[in-house]
Formats: structure tokens, sequence, C-alpha cells
């Protein structure tokens, strides 16, 4: 005689929640470690990070379709990296460490085009 285990939990693949996760990595045209070559340390960019998303949390953003967590190769080591949309990149460089010169000059050319846009405050 054999013993069947019966499950009475029906796990049904979620085929609009995977497309919906594929598209949103579509969008994600940045790592977090393309900050390495604007100067940023392992470090700073790490910190930059977590402040860019408790910024998007703050502000209500879907978190999960602006910062994917993934594992890049840099100089043949794995590393633990972040796939970023255009947006996150944006906050995640506005966060980043403000004594760098490209941060100060991205901040500067952000409220620059807002001012333009929008006028004053």
């Amino acid at each position: 005689m054999e013993i069947s285990i019966y499950n009475t939990d029906n796990k049904t693949v979620d085929s609009i929640a995977h497309f919906m996760d594929f598209y949103y990595s579509l969008r994600l045209k940045h790592l977090a470690s393309d900050l390495l070559d604007q100067g940023l340390s392992p470090k700073q960019i790490t910190e930059a990070v977590i402040k860019a998303m408790t910024v998007g949390k703050s502000a209500g953003l879907d978190i999960d379709q602006h910062f994917r967590p993934v594992f890049t190769g840099i100089q043949k080591q794995v590393v633990s990296d972040c796939k970023l949309s255009h947006l996150a990149y944006g906050l995640v460089l506005m966060n980043a460490d403000a004594e760098l010169r490209v941060v100060g000059d991205f901040q500067i050319s952000v409220l620059q085009e807002y001012i333009e846009h929008y006028g004053s405050f």
C-alpha cells in the first residue's frame, strides 16, 4: 500500500504578477554600481540606496517598480547590486554624499530645472 499526501492548498501561478514583474524589470535600466564610475564608494552607494528607498516609501512609490536587488560581476567578483529605474537612479544620486561634486552638480541642476519650469518655490 502506498501513502499519498493530499494537500488542499492550491498554489496557482499568478501570471499577471509575473508579467508585471517582468514589465517593471524592463524599465530598470541602471545599476547602483554604475555610480562607482561617478566617484562614489560602495559604502556611499549603499547608504544612498537606503535613503532613496526611504524617500520613495514615504512618497508612496511602489518600491518594487524602481528598485530590484541583483548580483553583478565587478572585477571578477560577484557583488550585491541594485537595478534602478531612471527615477530611482536620480533619487540615489540626490541622496548620496553631498560632499561629492557629482552629487552637488546633480542637485543644482535639478533645482535649476524645477525653478525654470515652475518659477519660484
